[in-house]
């Protein structure tokens, strides 16, 4: 499958929810699986359904190329919370706070600096059909609200912009490094 491209109307919708996780559902899980694989330069660590076309609250994360790939269907984001302290996890890497540059598979070179709450606690179905309730924090939390805009039809674009930060575009220099430049608006 491939990735569909802004402004691709399916990226702009909100998400319908997916009503039985039949076998049609499992060989979409399969071939978002196969998309996710495939994506370089960038590689990605999310994607979801509308991103490969298809209106339906589905998206997969993994933290980098040999994590384990979760699948999350129906998520919904219980409560948000911006303080490291306010986690049930006795530790918190240095690694996992911070403002990160994100970027898009559906958004082609292009990069901003989201503002995104330090973690996040989601319910969701897995691929079985079973019910989870999960916290995540720093960077996988950042993956989680990226894709969970996503199923609300909003791009990482306008949070950039609702928070008055530049966009950048990634291109490559002499020596084939991507460097970013800030795109004028």
């Amino acid at each position: 499958m491939k990735i569909v491209q802004s402004p691709h109307a399916v990226l702009s919708q909100k998400a319908k929810p997916v009503k039985i996780i039949d076998a049609e559902i499992k060989q979409l899980l399969k071939a978002m699986a196969v998309a996710l694989a495939s994506a370089k330069d960038p590689e990605g660590v999310g994607l979801a359904a509308p991103q490969i076309g298809k209106s339906l609250q589905i998206f997969l994360i993994k933290e980098s190329p040999e994590a384990p790939l979760m699948t999350f269907i129906n998520p919904k984001i219980e409560r948000f919370f911006a303080n490291p302290k306010k986690t049930n996890r006795k530790t918190v890497k240095k690694k996992e706070r911070g403002v990160q540059l994100e970027g898009c598979l559906s958004i082609k070179d292009i990069w901003g600096v989201v503002k995104r709450n330090y973690g996040v606690v989601i319910t969701y179905q897995d691929e079985t059909g079973t019910k989870h309730e999960k916290e995540f924090v720093g960077f996988m939390a950042t993956i989680v609200q990226h894709e969970y805009d996503h199923l609300q039809g909003i791009l990482f674009p306008k949070r950039v912009l609702e928070q008055n930060n530049p966009l950048y575009k990634a291109v490559k220099n002499k020596a084939g490094e991507t460097e970013f430049e800030e795109v004028k608006l």
